[in-house]
């Protein structure tokens, strides 16, 4: 997976959008206003990507690729460094996670107006 890749397979999802909200070379990509993925544009090709505090200890246990989250709350987060050792597969499955999980916590107003966003495409 390269950056085109990654960023067309984000913006693909619904109610997707991306931003620079910290800086030049951080990419971040949100569902309705909510950070699912962030990716460096100027270092090592990696994501950081959200999911259960289960999943990223097994994660973290299992691909020596993924890293605690750069920057991020440890127990949600990793950094998945893209070096091809992970399939193109995989990294797409943990992307759906990451933005699956974002939606899934959505408040009852977020999940009308995500909704409408939806019915409104």
């Amino acid at each position: 997976m390269n950056i085109e890749e990654l960023r067309d397979y984000c913006l693909a999802k619904p109610a997707v959008t991306e931003s620079f909200p910290f800086d030049e070379t951080t990419l971040v990509f949100k569902v309705a206003g909510k950070m699912f993925l962030l990716t460096d544009l100027v270092d090592a090709f990696s994501m950081n990507i959200k999911n259960t505090p289960e999943k990223v200890t097994e994660l973290k246990g299992l691909y020596p690729s993924v890293l605690p989250g750069y920057h991020m709350n440890k127990i949600h987060w990793v950094t998945v460094m893209i070096d091809g050792s992970i399939s193109d597969n995989m990294l797409k499955q943990w992307i759906d996670e990451s933005y699956n999980l974002i939606v899934a916590g959505f408040t009852r107003k977020e999940k009308v107006l995500f909704a409408e966003m939806m019915a409104g495409k």
